[in-house]
């Protein structure tokens, strides 16, 4: 089993940056991909930014080049450094942690993004 605590969410202005943490305690070395999802108010909650065991990364295409996706070894900390952040990026932030017997979130920070 794993923990995951998120940290760093808040309210900041169009352009501005924010950069989320997301603590992970437990059986992280049974874990073998960890990503940042999004949920906005009325909306599906959707991939952000994903890493691999490897360090492979992948994002999605609305916050390409202005978000990135970071973690410290061993796999206990996990980052999100979001740039250039536009009112769209408003939603709660949710650490994924995928490990071979399932799937653990963490409890969601929010990000407004308004002036």
């Amino acid at each position: 089993q794993v923990q995951l605590v998120e940290s760093g969410g808040g309210l900041v202005q169009p352009g501005g940056s924010l950069r989320l943490s997301c603590a992970a305690s437990g059986n992280i070395g049974s874990i073998y991909a960890m990503g940042w999802y999004r949920q906005a108010p009325g909306k599906q909650r959707e991939l952000v930014a994903g890493i691999t065991i490897g360090g492979r990364v992948n994002y999605a295409d609305s916050v390409q080049g202005r978000f990135t996706i970071s973690r410290t070894n061993p796999k206990n900390t996990l980052y999100l450094q979001m740039n250039s952040l536009k009112p769209e990026d408003t939603a709660v932030y949710y650490c994924n942690a995928q490990l071979p017997i399932g799937n653990y979130w963490g409890q969601g920070t929010q990000v407004i993004v308004s002036s």
